[in-house]
């Protein structure tokens, strides 16, 4: 049904004729090309009800659907989604989401499912979409009730099954949501999918020799599969296997969103045959700032083949990677410019996995702009105490959902580091951007603000330089602060990243960090009394 509801339209579309107007083909195309544009009133023109409802196919429906919703009109959509949705299969609601957290309106999803689900009160699949939204905006116990009434109405539903099972991850339950992954696989142990859902589990908890059994199984199963591939790779990495990992990373390419380049011109492996002297590498920016600043390393052993690099990224890191060693020219924006090869930086460290240089440049490779430097280290030099930078949130990103959980359970509110407070002979320089920003005035003593004066990270850098530590939570600064070559005290999550391994306090990409990781789900009090501790050692050592 979703292919149905919501195809695509033609790039170009021919004319419409005053029979094609009529047509509910036509119709379509043309309502799916005027949302495209963000004109909803016309959409929902184009898209009227026909005079022969015999012609009326469900997915005009649904792009009324979807012009009602961008128009603020719920009572109106509920009735279009419903009428898009036959008794079996998915409700057309599911593809409505997708839409609506990437126009930033999750929250108005619940106006509409409260009018949906008056209206089929007993319909799961609407408890279900719910449910997906609450869980979303971190409403658990909403959720759950919805889930188990969902469960009651369809026993053994694997969709709802699942999203009990990430539920129950997403709060801590880690056990009950290997119970239910478990029910799925011996309900059909064909279904690679419970497996590669228990080996994730239990790889984000560090049980690597179960999740990499697991994934022994599961692989041979769906050998062509990118989410299963890409997931294995995770596991691997966390493991400490980086070869093996790196090589198994390349399988998200399988996936949309990673790169549209073409794979044929894919920088190889770095090897002895491997000729690069005069050939324009173009390194391209793939996912996160923190990504790129962690593998920005291994642009000078690039350089040293001969290569010319050139490096496509975004404009907040623009000046820092034109400093890096061997780079030859950075842009950001613009047309794909002239190129031999091409690397994303995530494919940086399977190029050179087989190499000396397996682990990139040594720290420090990142630089801060002198001038700028010098100009924080002239307004701070009064500040004689221990300087301490503090980053308690990463950026949410409520339109990339993945994005948005990851960072619920990373961050923390400010009032968490109270304790930090305390601290005799420490200065306090908050290094955080954005809303998490607005809770300085929650922390107990003085949180020196500079930040509006940092418009890009290279701003940032050439304020960091100037502290004499960072404390921060698993996002974009640790990379920055460890690239410079600064101490670091990195707060981490019990389900922690593949990048900082398992059972680990320290880490070979920087080795100037300290973990400190919790003990418990979701609680940071621990945390931040060991944090504490080591900022008193250093003080005291100052």
């Amino acid at each position: 049904m979703s292919a149905s509801l919501d195809r695509p339209a033609p790039e170009d579309p021919a004319p419409a004729t005053e029979n094609d107007q009529a047509s509910p083909s036509a119709r379509l195309t043309r309502a799916q090309h005027a949302l495209a544009r963000k004109d909803a009133e016309e959409a929902l023109t184009i898209a009227g009800a026909s005079t022969d409802d015999t012609t009326e196919i469900p997915a005009l429906h649904y792009v009324r659907a979807r012009a009602l919703f961008h128009l603020h009109r719920y009572a109106e959509c509920a009735e279009e989604l419903e009428k898009a949705s036959a008794n079996v299969g998915p409700h057309a609601m599911a593809l409505l989401l997708d839409e609506a957290v990437s126009m930033r309106r999750r929250d108005d999803l619940l106006p509409l499912l409260e009018i949906c689900r008056r209206r089929k009160p007993d319909d799961a699949r609407l408890m279900d979409a719910e449910a997906t939204v609450l869980i979303q905006l971190a409403r658990f116990d909403e959720a759950e009730l919805l889930l188990r009434r969902s469960l009651r109405h369809r026993p053994g539903n694997r969709g709802t099954l699942n999203l009990l099972a990430l539920l129950l991850t997403e709060t801590g339950r880690f056990e009950g949501a290997l119970a239910v992954m478990h029910d799925l696989r011996e309900s059909d142990p064909q279904d690679w999918e419970p497996i590669c859902n228990m080996a994730c589990i239990l790889s984000s908890l560090g049980r690597m020799e179960e999740a990499a059994n697991l994934y022994r199984q599961a692989v041979p199963m769906a050998p062509k599969d990118p989410r299963l591939r890409l997931n294995h790779s995770i596991t691997m990495l966390k493991s400490g296997r980086m070869a093996q990992g790196w090589a198994e990373h390349e399988w998200r390419f399988g996936l949309p969103g990673h790169t549209s380049m073409p794979l044929d011109r894919l920088l190889p492996n770095i090897s002895p045959s491997l000729d690069l002297k005069g050939k324009r590498v173009l390194v391209t920016q793939e996912e996160g700032l923190g990504d790129t600043l962690m593998y920005l390393r291994y642009i000078p052993p690039l350089a040293r083949t001969g290569a010319i690099v050139h490096i496509w990224g975004t404009e907040t890191l623009a000046a820092i990677c034109e400093r890096v060693a061997g780079v030859a020219e950075v842009q950001f924006g613009g047309e794909t410019p002239e190129y031999d090869y091409h690397c994303p930086f995530i494919s940086l460290p399977r190029a050179f996995s087989g190499t000396p240089d397996a682990m990139g440049a040594p720290v420090p490779y990142l630089s801060a702009d002198r001038r700028k430097a010098e100009t924080w280290r002239q307004r701070l030099q009064d500040d004689r105490k221990f300087r301490i930078g503090l980053v308690w949130a990463g950026a949410a990103r409520p339109e990339d959902t993945a994005a948005l959980m990851v960072d619920r359970q990373r961050s923390m509110p400010l009032s968490a580091l109270a304790p930090l407070a305390g601290i005799e002979g420490a200065s306090f320089y908050s290094l955080q951007k954005d809303r998490p920003a607005e809770q300085i005035p929650d922390f107990p003593g003085e949180l020196i603000n500079l930040m509006p004066e940092c418009h890009t990270m290279d701003d940032t850098a050439a304020l960091m330089v100037n502290l004499d530590i960072i404390v921060s939570v698993d996002t974009s600064a640790v990379h920055l602060a460890g690239g410079l070559g600064k101490p670091v005290i990195m707060m981490d999550r019990v389900n922690n990243c593949w990048r900082w391994l398992h059972g680990r306090d320290d880490t070979p990409w920087y080795p100037q960090m300290t973990i400190v990781r919790q003990t418990r789900f979701a609680d940071w009090s621990d945390v931040v009394e060991r944090v504490k501790r080591r900022l008193e050692d250093a003080v005291s050592a100052h």
